[in-house]
């Protein structure tokens, strides 16, 4: 990326930020966000956010960062945490786990923030863990659903793991599309995981998966496995292909007459981000299973104060979604702020404690509480269908769905 690229995104980074307190580039990839009224003698707390401002996965973590602003900004406004106000530092981990190392290494060593919240991809998470955890000894919130299976001491998880993505979905799937089952997916641990946890439950309710393949990141052109969907009368394609791919697929599919001659599309991660990537006929009928959609904020009051918060403050593409893990970025700001006024301090080993057991009564969604001993969350679940270039929510879950993980 050249120098001028850099500093246009800096710039456009700070326009989007923008509100009443002062807003301190630092260095390249590096913002200092001042709380806009006197610190406590304590000094403030120290809030560090590690998301992807740059690179392939920038449209997810400019959201990301946005709703931590717009989290911390409400906090101070209601006079801190523990009377001290938040201090909010952000470093782009650019969509490489080479670039993100060091700056986290910055967040830790130089800023000497009291927690980390972020990371996108679990290739991310994993670069950057031990740098936060191990050495930096500092408490770590994962926010992004993801395939499950990270148990480590001092990381939290936020957002949907396959449990809470499929228990629910993948018996709806069989009663609204049919038994026969394409798993496409890219090559990568995520849809790796999932598949195979959806396999499980697909075959235990009466199903059976024709085919499972996976295709490198960057593959575009779907033609001999939409020929197979087709030939082999596929009922259901659970896809796990993610951008570009995904787009390309959906489409071919389109093209084949698959969704208009009966079939079912269906994608645990698709949301309202994802729409513009097809006109609206090809995707017409897909269903997902996530923890929010849009349209929840026309029958849940905290739902559509959040949103028309969001909106309000940060205009324009970067929207709040579960796809972008704005859903969990909220949630577990909102828990870690639970935890730190329970512990009355912010050292590690008090607020871990706390975080343990954490609980709120509101949220994108409904309520959110951590599992204790198990350091992921429970949530409401829906099942959205594409209907006219929107989502509509046609099914949830019968209160909060444990994780059902470590």
């Amino acid at each position: 990326m050249s120098a001028d690229s850099r500093q246009m995104n800096r710039r456009r980074f700070l326009h989007n930020f923008a509100f009443a307190s002062a807003a301190i580039a630092t260095g390249p990839g590096s913002w200092v966000i001042r709380p806009g009224w006197a610190n406590a003698a304590e000094g403030p707390i120290k809030l560090g956010i590690a998301t992807d401002l740059t690179g392939s996965l920038g449209f997810l973590g400019n959201t990301d960062a946005n709703v931590a602003r717009m989290v911390v900004k409400e906090i101070n406004d209601a006079g801190g945490l523990l009377g001290r106000p938040i201090e909010l530092l952000i470093e782009d981990t650019a969509s490489d786990e080479a670039v993100a190392v060091g700056n986290v290494r910055k967040l830790i060593q130089r800023d000497k923030v009291d927690i980390v919240l972020g990371g996108i991809s679990s290739s991310m998470r994993n670069a950057i863990k031990d740098v936060i955890i191990s050495r930096g000894k500092t408490l770590y919130i994962y926010p992004e659903g993801y395939e499950g299976k990270e148990c480590t001491p001092y990381l939290f998880c936020t957002g949907p793991v396959p449990a809470q993505n499929c228990d629910q979905f993948i018996p709806w799937l069989i009663q609204n599309g049919g038994k026969r089952f394409a798993m496409p997916g890219s090559n990568y641990v995520w849809p790796q995981t999932i598949n195979a946890y959806a396999r499980k439950l697909v075959e235990k309710n009466g199903g059976e998966v024709v085919f499972e393949e996976y295709y490198p990141m960057d593959q575009v052109d779907f033609s001999s496995t939409v020929s197979r969907i087709i030939s082999n009368k596929i009922d259901v394609v659970f896809n796990t292909i993610v951008p570009p791919g995904v787009g390309s697929l959906f489409k071919q599919l389109h093209q084949a007459g698959f969704t208009k001659n009966g079939g079912r599309l269906g994608c645990t991660y698709y949301d309202e981000i994802n729409l513009e990537m097809n006109q609206a006929d090809e995707i017409e009928g897909l269903a997902s299973s996530l923890d929010y959609y849009r349209s929840l904020a026309d029958e849940d009051p905290v739902s559509a104060r959040i949103q028309a918060a969001y909106e309000k403050q940060f205009p324009g593409k970067f929207r709040f979604s579960a796809g972008s893990a704005a859903t969990g970025v909220y949630r577990g700001l909102k828990l870690w702020e639970a935890a730190v006024t329970e512990a009355g301090t912010v050292e590690r080993e008090a607020v871990a404690a706390a975080l343990d057991h954490a609980k709120i009564a509101e949220g994108p969604g409904g309520p959110a509480e951590m599992v204790p001993g198990k350091r992921h969350c429970k949530m409401n679940m829906y099942i959205g269908v594409a209907k006219g270039g929107r989502y509509e929510v046609v099914s949830r879950s019968n209160g909060l769905v444990d994780p059902g993980e470590c």
